[in-house]
Formats: structure tokens, sequence, C-alpha cells
């Protein structure tokens, strides 16, 4: 299939390129020609404006946006519907609040235009494991583009395959979900992320105790000095907390048991806010989420060693950076 692409970051360039390695055609956008030019030597068709993508592409067109969530891809999207004809598809990739999804949607329907929401997961590793899908919108137009979320899955890989699954939807085993109407996928995403918060904080408070075993306030037969990194690497082997953010945190004390490269300031990109707000909406207790949520606060303000964990854990598995300015 023909696909284009308007977002060439961290994602939207691996995107590319998985879907170009399974014999899809792109063609894609970015503001920055260094970011176009790589895949334009790749196979890509770079355009140099929207306007260039939509007329590259043949119709019924299908572009996937994948730009931080909003006013860059309000804006893109906005201008994409007005150079796109009806029957024509728009993807929104990237993290966007759900409830925008909805509103989008009927926006668009007005035009004659079809949207999906796809909640995308796999970070910077994306083009080597897969990414995880969840999709929201009309259910003809995400079995006609089924093709594209097939290759970009990771598909059924070594995972042991879940007792009891026989009549369910295949798909779901490859990586993938058609998770409701509009809106849906992102709702998923934005709950995936916010348990993600939780995994991460509890990981990062254990090694902070761990590491503080050695405290003077303790009596000296109660001290211990613990190599963070072994036990990291004995806990993959086996345990029931086995997990990549456990891979991706012994990966880091294994190269710095201080993880000195890191400040601790941790920021939070919107999904977690999204999650602890769907909470209180629907009465929902999530005491963990939300205190996960805190904890990205106050280490704005005073980092400590499990601060510093997270820092290493977001790094590893979405490339994102410390703040330079951060403690």
């Amino acid at each position: 299939m023909q696909l284009g692409i308007v977002g060439l970051g961290r994602m939207g360039a691996n995107i590319a390129r998985r879907l170009m390695r399974r014999g899809h055609r792109c063609v894609v956008f970015d503001r920055s020609p260094a970011a176009r030019e790589p895949l334009a030597a790749e196979g890509a068709t770079a355009a140099e404006d929207l306007a260039g993508l939509v007329a590259a592409l043949q119709p019924p067109r299908v572009v996937w946006v994948m730009l931080p969530a909003g006013e860059a891809t309000e804006t893109a999207i906005r201008d994409l519907a007005g150079l796109l004809q009806p029957g024509d598809v728009v993807i929104d990739g990237g993290n966007t609040f759900w409830k925008d999804d909805i509103r989008r949607a009927k926006e668009l329907s007005a035009r004659g235009l079809h949207y999906l929401d796809v909640g995308t997961s796999g970070g910077v590793w994306g083009l080597e494991r897969g990414y995880c899908l969840m999709i929201g919108g009309e259910k003809e137009i995400v079995a006609r583009l089924d093709p594209i979320f097939a290759a970009l899955a990771p598909g059924l890989g070594s995972i042991e395959r879940t007792r009891g699954r026989e009549g369910r939807d295949p798909r779901v085993e490859q990586g993938y979900l058609h998770a409701g109407p509009h809106g849906a996928g992102h709702f998923v995403k934005m709950i995936h992320n916010g348990i993600e918060y939780g995994m991460m904080q509890a990981m990062a408070e254990g090694f902070d105790i761990l590491k503080n075993a050695d405290h003077r306030g303790r009596p000296e037969e109660e001290r211990f000095t613990f190599d963070l990194a072994d036990i990291a690497e004995v806990w993959r082997r086996g345990s029931v907390i086995t997990s990549w953010l456990l891979d991706l945190t012994a990966e880091a004390l294994a190269a710095d048991g201080e993880l000195s490269a890191y400040s601790g300031h941790v920021e939070d990109s919107g999904e977690g806010r999204w999650t602890v707000l769907a909470a209180i909406e629907q009465a929902t207790p999530a005491e963990a989420l939300t205190a996960a949520l805190y904890a990205r606060f106050r280490s704005r303000q005073d980092h400590t060693f499990a601060e510093k964990v997270l820092s290493a854990m977001r790094k590893g598995f979405g490339g994102h950076a410390e703040p330079k300015k951060a403690g």
C-alpha cells in the first residue's frame, strides 16, 4: 500500500522504514530537510510541503500524522483537511488526548474524510521490535488498512500464546487491536502509559531502597552494600517482575551503577495526567498511578536515586532526554 507520513522524528522515521522494509510505499514530509533526506535515500518519496505530499499520493489517500500532541498535530490535521478529498483517511499516531479525537473525527467527517486514532507503543526500538497498536475508528476503514497495521505490529514472536483465546480476534496476538470507535485507541494508549508510570515508579523506588540499604541509621550488622546491576540482571532471569523496563534498567546500571549521567528530573508526557483525570471523571480509584504522577512532579524540585532510575528507563525506551537545565 501507499502511505503518507507527516513528522519524521524518533518514531515517525522508523515507522516509514518498517513499512518500506515490508514492501509498502511511503511519501514523507517533515519541516526539516535533514529529516527527509535520509528516508529519500532509503527509497521514500520526500515532499517539501503538505501540498506536495498530498499530490504524490494516489486516492483514496492515507496520511499518518506522527507529531507531538497539541498544536503541532492540530495544525497539521487542519491543513491536511483543506488538501485532501472525500474518501481519504487521516491517522493520528501520536499521543493525542482522546476527547480531541472525537471532535476531530466529527469535523473531518463533515468533509467526507475518515479519521483513525492509533495509540502507538514501541519507542525508539519499534523499527526492529515492531509497534503495539491500539486503534480507534470505523471498522471498515480499520479493515481496509489492515496491511499497514500488520506490517507495523510485532507479530507473534517468541511470546507464549495465551490459553483460552480460541475464537477471539487473531490480530490481537499479532500486536494490534481495534479498540472501538473514535477516541478508543488513544484512550487505551492513555491507560497503558498511566500503568507504565506506576510500574516505573515501583521499580525505581525498589532500587532506591536497595541503594540505601547501608544507611548509617541502621545497626552495623543490618547494613548491606548491594551491586544493583547484578540484582537487576538476576531479576531478569525467571523472576515474576521480568519486563522490558527491567531490561532497560539492568542495561543502564551495568553501564554506570551510580547513574551519574542523570539528574533525576523526570518529565511527564501528558498521558499520566489524562489517566488520573479519567479516573476522577469515572470515580475510579487509582492510588498508585496518581502517586506515580505526583512523584514526577516532585522530581523537578528534589531528586533521589529513584528518579535517576526513572530517567534511565525513559531514555532507554523512548529516547527522552532530561531538560538541559535540570538539576
